[in-house]
């Protein structure tokens, strides 16, 4: 086991992190940029270092001040959390190099996985199904003619990154010529990647994303699947496990198929497979995130598993210590992801509490909510035996949380799961339309 982790990443999965790592008995060092010289996540590891301005590009993106505190702190690996360099498969072939253990896939492999049209080929043969499109289109003129194969209405998307960047929905050929120059410009400018390709639009459609954890040995378990259908351009705010969507036999064939794909791809640590489940009632496979999700902790309160400890054990080479049929998944698990609605400093704060309530934050009272990084300040997690308790039970969570001096989205929220088709359980994609 490593005995000294930095971790490359600020807000609450810094914080989420360091707790993990003191748990174990790992030392933590934390790295921050100028603007989080006071944060919570800096104040909570035994070692720290300033690795620049504000801006993220001069700090928590730039791979050579990360690398240089990791070397002189004597760290033996990197946790990337998620986001940032979290992806990036150059930083971790220089952190391999440099002989410290990335927590997350090879370099090799994450590239191959991180193409989403080279992902679809990898799980050709197993019984997943990638949503019918293209390769990598070479220019427009090839996206104009593969379009009028595939039939409209299509999605372009980036063939790297994620958080809904580069994605266009295209009715036809006119706004496919639209939409070309912006999209690659935003990838490029995003990811360092204007690749894009073309998909059929499915719709309407759920959100579906199983959970996996694997280790070096060969050994594979799926831990649930999580609905992630209430989303505003293409960010979510709200997930649950399970989902409400999804019978018990979906589920087990679901499941069986990520599993066999992982051991195919030979895949070792966290990741995330996404579907979009249709009125029909079939799964079809979009990507894999090769990281640790923002919505991991649904899945941690629904099976009382760390997925954060499993992580950095399996990067360790650690072993799984049980198997898919010991997985337990009962109940129900929810989260809302409370943003800052503007930058600000933080007044009073009350979080709530209650039997399986949790709060992951960096918010302390007095913190500054920076405008360079991500709006999300904490995410609102609640477990219960039924889904009617846990929907119950996030409502009065949501009425206890008490954030002031900094607008947030906790109305909405609560708003959202207030509504009919929430309570009921028969949302999709299409619930935050026109909202």
């Amino acid at each position: 086991m490593f005995s000294k982790i930095l971790i490359a990443n600020r807000g609450e999965i810094a914080v989420r992190i360091i707790r993990a790592c003191k748990e174990m008995g790992i030392a933590t060092v934390a790295v921050y940029s100028e603007a989080d010289l006071d944060s919570l996540h800096a104040a909570l590891a035994e070692e720290r270092y300033c690795i620049g301005p504000a801006a993220a590009e001069d700090s928590y993106l730039n791979p050579r001040r990360i690398l240089s505190a990791a070397l002189i702190s004597g760290a033996q690996a990197i946790h990337p959390g998620y986001g940032f360099l979290s992806e990036n498969a150059d930083f971790a072939r220089e952190c391999r190099r440099n002989g410290i253990v990335f927590i997350g896939p090879e370099p090799e492999l994450m590239e191959r996985l991180g193409d989403k049209t080279e992902m679809k080929r990898l799980v050709e043969g197993t019984s997943l199904r990638p949503i019918p499109g293209t390769g990598v289109l070479r220019d427009m003129t090839d996206a104009l003619a593969r379009g009028e194969e595939l039939g409209y209405p299509l999605m372009l998307k980036a063939r790297s990154g994620g958080g809904g960047r580069g994605i266009r929905l295209l009715q036809n050929a006119e706004d496919l010529c639209q939409a070309w120059p912006l999209a690659v410009a935003e990838c490029a400018s995003a990811f360092g990647d204007g690749a894009l390709y073309l998909e059929k639009y499915i719709w309407p459609a759920r959100h579906i994303e199983v959970q996996v954890l694997a280790d070096e040995q060969g050994n594979a378990v799926c831990l649930g699947e999580r609905d992630c259908s209430v989303q505003r351009r293409h960010q979510t705010l709200i997930e649950e496990s399970p989902s409400p969507g999804v019978s018990r036999k979906q589920r087990e064939a679901l499941m069986a198929g990520v599993r066999e794909a992982v051991q195919k791809i030979g895949y070792t640590g966290v990741g995330t497979m996404e579907f979009l489940l249709d009125k029909a009632g079939n799964f079809w496979f979009m990507e894999m995130n090769v990281r640790l999700q923002v919505e991991h902790p649904v899945t941690e309160m629904l099976t009382m598993l760390d997925l954060v400890k499993w992580q950095i054990r399996t990067a360790a080479g650690i072993p799984l210590r049980f198997r898919q049929e010991q997985i337990v998944m009962e109940g129900s698990a929810m989260e809302c992801r409370i943003n800052a609605l503007a930058p600000g400093r933080l007044g009073m704060l009350h979080v709530p509490g209650g039997h399986f309530v949790r709060f992951d934050t960096y918010l302390v009272q007095g913190v500054e909510v920076s405008p360079y990084y991500d709006p999300l300040v904490g995410k609102l997690i609640v477990y219960a035996r039924s889904r009617e308790e846990a929907v119950r039970k996030l409502k009065a969570a949501l009425c206890e949380l008490v954030i002031e001096g900094i607008p947030t989205n906790i109305e909405e929220q609560l708003r959202i799961i207030s509504g009919e088709p929430f309570m009921r359980g028969s949302y999709d994609l299409t619930l935050m339309e026109g909202r």
